[in-house]
C-alpha cells in the first residue's frame, strides 16, 4: 500500500513547514489527487490518520480534490477530459493521448494555529 508511504511524506512536509513557520497545530489540510495518479484517496485518509498521530496534524480534517485527467488528443488536436489511462479519445475515438493534468499529487493548503 504506497498509499501509508504517501501519507506518511505529507506528514513530514507539515511538521517542517510546523518548524519553520511556528505554526503548533493542524485543523485542515487539503490535497490535490488527480483521478490519474493512481492514488487511492480513501487508502490515503486511512494511513494519515495513522501516521498523524502525535504530530502537529493530528486530528486535522483531512479535504481531498479530486480533479479529472486532462489529455491532449494529437489526433483532433483537442483537450479533452479522461477517466483513465488507457482510454480513447472521447471526441474522436483516437489513442495517441499526450495526459496533461489530473495525474499528481500535492498539498493545497493548511488551515493552522
Amino acid at each position: 500500500m504506497h498509499e501509508l508511504a504517501l501519507a506518511r511524506g505529507v506528514v513530514e512536509v507539515i511538521e517542517e513547514q510546523a518548524a519553520a513557520q511556528r505554526f503548533r497545530r493542524v485543523v485542515r489540510v487539503r490535497l490535490v489527487i488527480g483521478a490519474l495518479s493512481h492514488v487511492e484517496p480513501e487508502a490515503l485518509a486511512f494511513g494519515f490518520d495513522a501516521v498523524s498521530r502525535g504530530t502537529v496534524a493530528e486530528g486535522a480534517a483531512l479535504v481531498i480534490d479530486r480533479p479529472p485527467g486532462q489529455a491532449y488528443c494529437l489526433e483532433c488536436e483537442t483537450t479533452v477530459t479522461v477517466d483513465e489511462r488507457a482510454a480513447p479519445c472521447p471526441r474522436c475515438a483516437g489513442w495517441r493521448l499526450m495526459i496533461t493534468g489530473g495525474d499528481d499529487m500535492r498539498i493545497k493548503d493548511l488551515e493552522v494555529e
